[in-house]
């Protein structure tokens, strides 16, 4: 189990967003914040506050990374060319858990970190139980035959609330998906503003 799935509003909660866009969120019910003083923390942030929130936000949005793992992103993000908040949602999104939860086969990221590490993945026909590997454009992710008619499965790909996004080719009759491509942040359907500039931001000044 992963150490937040219990817990998985919480974020949604302390954000005031409904990060992941599920409809039991209780941000649905109420936008204010967890505890007894909830309603009443609306103070306006500092540049610093709204850098960390930004952070938290898209390393939450990935379920159970630490910040040590963020970080180890977060640095190899800079050392590739190009835009650094660019090329951190692309390595995101390179993440096996990740791509499972996009394509579908799972209702959560919290899920899909779960299955992978069940065994239940294969990635070009070689089994995979690591949730942080990371997929390569041409790759293709599978579901072992044992597990496609798993109850968690069957109940992901019904899900109408979300799409499969096109950096993805997605075969739910075979239960196949293959990595198109690395996405921009543009690609990437998040339910919530993502701000990976300011996760930039934030590492530069810390």
């Amino acid at each position: 189990m992963t150490k937040r799935t219990s817990a998985k509003y919480k974020l949604d909660r302390r954000m005031g967003e409904n990060i992941w866009g599920r409809p039991k969120s209780p941000v649905n019910r109420r936008d204010y914040g967890p505890g007894q003083h909830g309603q009443r923390r609306k103070t306006k942030l500092s540049d610093f506050g709204i850098q960390l929130r930004a952070k938290q936000k898209l390393k939450g949005y990935y379920g159970d990374l630490t910040e040590k793992q963020f970080r180890r992103i977060y640095a190899e993000a800079e050392r590739i060319k190009g835009d650094t908040g660019e090329n951190l949602v692309g390595l995101l999104e390179r993440r096996l858990d990740a791509v499972i939860y996009r394509a579908k086969f799972v209702p959560t990221v919290f899920a899909a970190r779960q299955f992978v590490n069940h065994g239940h993945i294969t990635v070009n026909g070689a089994r995979v139980n690591i949730p942080s590997y990371r997929v390569k454009e041409g790759d293709v992710i599978a579901i072992r035959d044992k597990s496609k008619q798993l109850a968690i499965v069957l109940e992901a790909v019904a899900l109408v609330e979300r799409d499969v996004p096109d950096y993805i080719e997605v075969d739910h009759s075979k239960m196949t998906a293959t990595f198109t491509r690395t996405p921009s942040l543009g690609d990437v359907p998040y339910a919530v503003q993502m701000e990976p500039n300011l996760v930039v931001e934030y590492y530069a000044k810390n």
